[in-house]
């Protein structure tokens, strides 16, 4: 019986060698693609107030297939969307143009938007003011857009143009 406890012994060090050996690693998954446009200006909410603002303004690189309906936009704050949307509504019911005929945001219904300075003024705790100037197909525009923390993310708040009363005022006024 020699050759058979040779083979189990054979046998014993081919498993033990096996354990050994590193193991064939599985494929790696794809990485999950970058988010573009508005779904990585909502994810940069989550980070500091810089980061939200340059996503707001780079997510028009890729704009939604669908426009995002009043009242409904998840990069502005509760409040500001609840007053867009009554805008809105109330608009339509009286077949008229509603206040807020822009993006508020860039303050244009499309053309090629690009960032170009950015200064955060800090707030209370969970507020800051970010101080833009932005072009909309070469056109310089400036204004200050306030930030809110909501839900954890930063939100749009309001947004004041020079000159001209914040974006909360205009449709207070419109609405009463």
């Amino acid at each position: 019986m020699p050759t058979a406890s040779k083979l189990s012994l054979l046998a014993a060090v081919a498993l033990m060698l096996a354990a050994c050996s590193p193991q064939a690693e599985a494929p790696a998954e794809p990485a999950a693609p970058q988010k573009v446009g508005r779904e990585a200006a909502i994810e940069a909410g989550n980070g500091p107030p810089e980061q939200f603002i340059r996503a707001l303004y780079a997510a028009y690189d890729h704009p939604p297939a669908e426009p995002v309906a009043p009242g409904r936009d998840m990069l502005i704050q509760r409040t500001l969307n609840a007053m867009i949307f009554y805008d809105w509504k109330n608009a339509k019911e009286a077949n008229r143009e509603p206040h807020l005929k822009n993006d508020p945001v860039c303050d244009c219904t499309g053309g090629k938007v690009v960032l170009k300075t950015v200064a955060i003024t800090e707030g209370e705790r969970n507020f800051a003011d970010a101080a833009v100037t932005f072009t909309v197909d070469g056109t310089e525009k400036s204004q200050i857009v306030k930030l809110e923390k909501e839900g954890g993310r930063w939100k749009v708040l309001d947004i004041v143009k020079p000159g001209e009363k914040p974006l909360t005022e205009q449709l207070t006024a419109v609405l009463s």
